[in-house]
């Protein structure tokens, strides 16, 4: 019943498999790449789905600022509890990556409904560098 639910799809990004066939992707997998979809996403970009997406396109010009951090956190579950009726989000966290000033970590924690398994997904968001 759980597998029906989460269904099953084309693997993001749309791959070919050795035999030809287009991969695929089904169950907690399929969800996880939903989830990666929808924040890579701006609306606008899916002409039967305008308001579709995160819209963090918007903020990649920000400063890495604790301020800029709330509104890509706000933006990520704003747009998944929209867009992603198979999980509930738990927490999300934006931190800046240590290593590189210019990224963000954000780190998606949820529970798919239907098994309420838990999961963790970290998406970095990249700002533009200062001119």
């Amino acid at each position: 019943m759980a597998g029906e639910f989460l269904g099953r799809g084309w693997a993001f990004p749309i791959a070919v498999e050795e035999h030809g066939a287009i991969a695929g992707v089904a169950l907690e997998d399929a969800v996880r790449q939903a989830i990666w979809v929808v924040l890579s996403t701006a609306p606008g970009e899916r002409v039967m789905r305008p308001t579709f997406g995160a819209g963090l396109a918007d903020l990649v010009f920000a400063p890495n600022t604790p301020a800029t951090h709330g509104l890509v956190a706000s933006a990520v579950r704003d747009a998944l509890v929209e867009w992603e009726p198979r999980i509930d989000v738990l927490d999300v966290a934006v931190t800046a990556d240590p290593g590189q000033p210019t990224r963000l970590l954000v780190e998606v924690d949820y529970a798919v409904r239907a098994t309420n398994s838990r999961f963790n997904l970290v998406y970095p968001f990249y700002l533009q560098e200062p001119a």
